[in-house]
């Protein structure tokens, strides 16, 4: 099958590279430094002294600057391609984010100088809460979560206060199962008990599930929307009206953002209270750890619990401190600035109009994979999805081909593996989301290889089995290496 255009990956030059310790030569020196003229100290405590040189790699600088080159050259990342991760929303970032993060008056602010200096980072700060609480049609903002598991243990921490405020401490969350995994474990972190609903046959959350489980100890429904098999939750203003009704709060999951911003408020159809991962919705790069930021919206009578310190709104913007409902800091100083600098960015680069384009695409673009390789893969819910989809090995199971095969040969084709096995909810899931960044000839190239794939199953299983086969590494122990680790050098 012909490709659009080859796509980039892991053919070409590529030096197997030894750890840099195994690179050093006794002797070696990556700088000179002159003989010190300092006389030497004779007052100095002998037990503090090292009693011996420590055992650091010895390397010149080019030494150094092959290795960590080389060591890059085998990574993978948005600037070489696709990178197809569902639930976690992986599109370009524009480098016009960059450029203004890194301006002087960005860059080089600090937390701790007085307000009246830094009026122009404040200033951001309060026009990105206003875009935000516009976007998913609550009310107040809170700028100062780290990232998505932060912003959620930040919103149900306000719930929890909120309903103390009122002397009506509870102690239950319910949870769908197609929630994102984050859910219940926040859940448990602010000392409720979790209770699993099951999803429906369709893939969603049906109300007469929720209604069952309802009682006077829910303090609210977390519900990921849309869900984590990339279905949009359209029972949801019911599900809310039935939560609301029994004193509890919606908390919505807000990592799959990219599927409604500029289209659907969240607010709208009755949640209270979410969180927004700017590093995936609004383009900040990330993975790996970060960096990231997860910013809290609520509904008005949510928003005396927010972290404090707020920002006053007047002529002079000002710290507001003096908040006695509060739940108090969840973050040093007011959040990760840098990525509120670039999620600002792109809002005012792009409009509500080109928010609204982005998501449309983001979706668009999920549905021609589903309708595309549904000829070769299973697909979980034959239906039409929003910003994801989840497909299965089904079809090839029974040439003794996995998930996890066809995830390995994609990288000899050149593509970033997608997300396998989750949801939990799908049994051996594939899934991919394209993201709107993607162009049509990206897509029908990552199409084209899932299509050889699925013949190559057919015809010579073992071409999945053993891969990958062109990287510098082949299949990993990847069990092992998560059970048994090894992180520290053994000197011969």
């Amino acid at each position: 099958m012909t490709r659009a255009f080859p796509p980039s990956g892991t053919t070409g030059l590529a030096h197997e590279e030894p750890i840099i310790f195994e690179r050093s030569v006794p002797g070696r020196r990556g700088w000179l430094q002159p003989s010190s003229d300092i006389p030497a100290a004779d007052d100095l405590d002998g037990a503090l002294l090292r009693q011996q040189a420590p055992r650091l790699p010895e390397l010149t600088e080019p030494d150094v600057v092959r290795h960590y080159h080389r060591l890059s050259q085998w990574n993978y990342s948005i600037d070489a391609g696709f990178y197809p991760l569902g639930s976690c929303t992986m599109k370009y970032n524009p480098r016009v984010n960059e450029d203004v993060a890194a301006m002087t008056g960005f860059a080089q602010v600090h937390p701790q100088q007085p307000g009246a200096t830094f009026q122009g980072a404040l200033q951001l700060m309060v026009e990105l809460e206003d875009a935000l609480a516009e976007i998913v049609g609550l009310d107040a903002v809170t700028l100062q979560p780290a990232a998505g598991a932060h912003g959620e243990y930040t919103g149900l921490a306000c719930i929890r206060a909120a309903q103390v405020a009122c002397g009506d401490a509870r102690t239950k969350i319910l949870v769908p199962e197609s929630a994102h995994g984050t859910n219940p474990a926040t859940a448990v972190i602010c000392g409720y008990q979790t209770v699993t609903l099951p999803a429906g046959p369709d893939g969603l959350l049906h109300p007469e599930v929720v209604a069952a489980a309802m009682d006077d100890q829910v303090a609210g429904l977390m519900i990921t929307h849309p869900n984590t098999i990339g279905l949009y939750e359209r029972h949801l203003p019911e599900i809310c009206e039935i939560v609301h009704r029994g004193g509890g709060f919606v908390y919505g999951d807000g990592a799959n953002l990219n599927a409604l911003m500029g289209v659907a408020r969240p607010g709208d159809v009755g949640i209270d209270v979410m969180h927004i991962n700017l590093h995936k919705t609004f383009s900040t790069p990330h993975g790996g750890g970060g960096p990231g930021a997860g910013p809290v919206a609520v509904r008005a009578e949510l928003e005396p619990f927010l972290p404090r310190p707020i920002i006053r709104r007047g002529e002079l913007l000002e710290l507001d401190w003096d908040r006695p409902l509060s739940i108090g800091k969840v973050r040093s100083f007011f959040g990760n600035f840098g990525v509120l600098v670039r999620a600002w960015t792109y809002i005012r680069e792009i409009g509500g109009p080109g928010l609204e384009q982005a998501t449309r695409l983001a979706v668009l673009n999920a549905n021609y994979i589903r309708a595309r390789l549904g000829e070769s893969f299973a697909v979980a819910f034959d239906t039409p999805c929003m910003h994801e989809v989840v497909l299965t090995d089904r079809n090839q199971r029974e040439h003794g081909v996995a998930t996890m095969d066809i995830a390995k040969r994609l990288i000899d084709k050149g593509f970033h593996p997608p997300t396998v096995y989750f949801p939990l909810v799908v049994p051996h899931a594939i899934m991919v989301e394209p993201t709107e960044s993607e162009s049509l000839q990206e897509l029908d190239s990552f199409v084209a290889a899932m299509h050889e794939i699925a013949a190559e199953a057919a015809e010579n299983p073992a071409l999945l089995t053993g891969a990958p086969h062109a990287p510098v590494r082949g299949r990993l122990d990847e069990v092992a290496a998560a059970k048994q680790p090894r992180l520290r050098y053994d000197f011969p």
